[in-house]
């Protein structure tokens, strides 16, 4: 069974991304919960799509 990457990398960059503006601005518990939110939301979205195509 192939796992499916887009989705996983999707949460990765949500908390990379999430935790380099929290740092910047000071308020890192903040940007990472909004980056957690955002990749789970695209990832969510790439399944969608995903089983929509198949």
């Amino acid at each position: 069974m192939k796992k499916d990457n887009r989705s996983t990398i999707g949460i990765v960059l949500g908390v990379a991304i999430g935790t380099a503006i929290g740092v910047a601005t000071g308020k890192l518990a903040l940007w990472l919960s909004i980056g957690v939110a955002l990749g789970v939301a695209y990832s969510a979205k790439v399944k969608k799509e995903q089983k929509k195509d198949h």
